[in-house]
């Protein structure tokens, strides 16, 4: 881990609340930092960005952008955005019935990212059971659905 910075991100949303939860684990040099935040008005895809682009931010604010940065996702929507860049900015973020794109602030933020910083994706499978060794997927899907789940209670 010490070549790159390992970033491990999820979302969650409860979708008739529109209350959702997001958490990313940076590993900067070894050094494990877990980020986590709720929003309110919000999709599970909007969560899942979200989670990247917090850690992303939170790499950024310690001066930490000397290595390539690994962001571990079980979002295909974040993964693929990457291979849409190019054809998204074409459109500057409309929908060919002339809408703005979902979460395009977002997704802006993001290709900015992309094009200042070595960042590679990898897609992970979702709601894998825990092996012998530590699965930081796991730990982050249960802490965004913990917070997501405390946030629904407090409005029940």
């Amino acid at each position: 881990m010490t070549n790159t910075t390992v970033i491990y991100t999820d979302g969650s949303c409860h979708t008739q609340h529109k209350i959702g939860a997001w958490a990313a684990i940076v590993f900067i040099n070894n050094k494990k930092t877990v980020l986590s935040g709720k929003e309110m008005n919000t999709t599970h895809n909007r969560m899942e960005i979200l989670a990247v682009l917090k850690a992303i931010a939170f790499v950024l604010e310690n001066n930490c952008t000397n290595k390539p940065l690994q962001i571990i996702t079980d979002s295909q929507y974040v993964v693929q955005l990457k291979s849409r860049q190019q054809k998204l900015s074409a459109k500057e973020f409309f929908t060919k019935k002339g809408n703005v794109l979902n979460n395009a602030d977002l997704i802006i933020q993001l290709f900015h990212y992309l094009d200042i910083l070595p960042i590679e994706f990898i897609k992970i499978k979702a709601h894998l059971k825990q092996g012998d060794t530590i699965n930081y997927n796991i730990e982050v899907d249960k802490l965004a659905r913990h917070i997501l789940k405390n946030a629904v209670d407090a409005i029940i």
